[in-house]
């Protein structure tokens, strides 16, 4: 276990150098931040004392350290745009992000789990039909063009629920609907598909020739050994919803961290998209690696060799 670990840090280790470098060269591709904060001009001196106080008047490959270093050390810098330390943004802005991530990753598992355990249970009957074909549109239908559409019909037609913005629960339903379905369609499908190839096995048979109750061989003999491949994706649709919070806080004008990446990437704030996607880059590799190492939980038969 010792060594299986240590290899699935280093590995983590290596994919955050990567995504770091690949960020910092990216974002530097996107053009000179001097142009956006002097967007009338400047004399020379003005840009060249502008680019001094950024920083941005070292080599590049000092820039890299110098900010990469920043990070180990505690210091995220300050934002070229709000002028403020990027950590700062960001604690101000984590707790919209967090709550409707949690509600959308607590609601993806109490209703995906169950729709799919109900759709093995009653196969090809009319709840096994209609719970596939919203997992099938569910999980076509990207999230930024359905809450598009909520907000047009919830919204503008029907005014019931607030476009964007948050600050109470109304706030939350449609960001956490245009976020939840996908995920949620995705882990029915797949609980469906698990729990189809252990329904018929001689060891449920004979649990039910004992007396034991039918929802208790599902929920405790068969929904268990069918966990491993659901723990997989709710690990992958987590990854999911935090990367696409970026999108969907940007669509309901969610003033969270992916809406707070958005607009610094449109303004060339390097230090607030470089630490922003680290630090999505770092839990998705963080949960990545819990899945892993909760199989040999959910299965004993499953153990890592040291």
């Amino acid at each position: 276990m010792t060594r299986y670990i240590t290899v699935r840090a280093g590995k983590a280790v290596l994919t955050v150098l990567f995504v770091w470098t690949m960020v910092f060269i990216l974002t530097r591709v996107t053009g000179d931040p001097v142009d956006w904060i002097l967007s009338e001009g400047g004399s020379e001196e003005a840009i060249a004392q502008v680019r001094h106080n950024l920083g941005l008047d070292f080599p590049l490959w000092e820039q890299y350290f110098r900010a990469f270093g920043g990070i180990l050390t505690g210091d995220t810098g300050n934002s070229y745009y709000y002028a403020r330390p990027v950590s700062d943004l960001f604690a101000e802005r984590f707790v919209a992000t967090f709550t409707l991530g949690a509600i959308v990753f607590l609601v993806t598992i109490l209703l995906g789990i169950p729709l799919g355990v109900l759709a093995a249970v009653k196969h090809n009957t009319f709840w096994d039909r209609i719970t596939m074909t919203f997992s099938i549109a569910g999980y076509t239908i990207p999230n930024f063009v359905l809450g598009i559409l909520l907000i047009i019909v919830f919204s503008l037609y029907m005014h019931l629920l607030p476009s964007g913005s948050y600050g109470t629960a109304a706030h939350y339903v449609l960001p956490v609907i245009a976020m939840a379905v996908g995920p949620t369609a995705s882990v029915a499908r797949l609980t469906r598909s698990s729990m189809l190839d252990v329904v018929g096995q001689d060891y449920l048979e004979s649990a039910r020739a004992k007396g034991v109750n039918e929802w208790a061989v599902v929920y405790k003999h068969a929904l268990r050994n069918s966990l491993i491949p659901v723990v997989t994706m709710l690990g992958a649709q987590l990854s999911t919803i935090i990367g696409g919070s970026v999108i969907v806080e940007t669509v309901f004008a969610w003033p969270g961290i992916g809406s707070l990446i958005v607009s610094s990437a449109r303004q060339r704030d390097f230090p607030v998209v470089q630490f922003g996607v680290m630090m999505i880059c770092i839990s998705i590799t963080f949960i990545n690696l819990l899945v892993d190492l909760s199989y040999s939980i959910l299965d004993p038969r499953i153990r890592v060799k040291s």
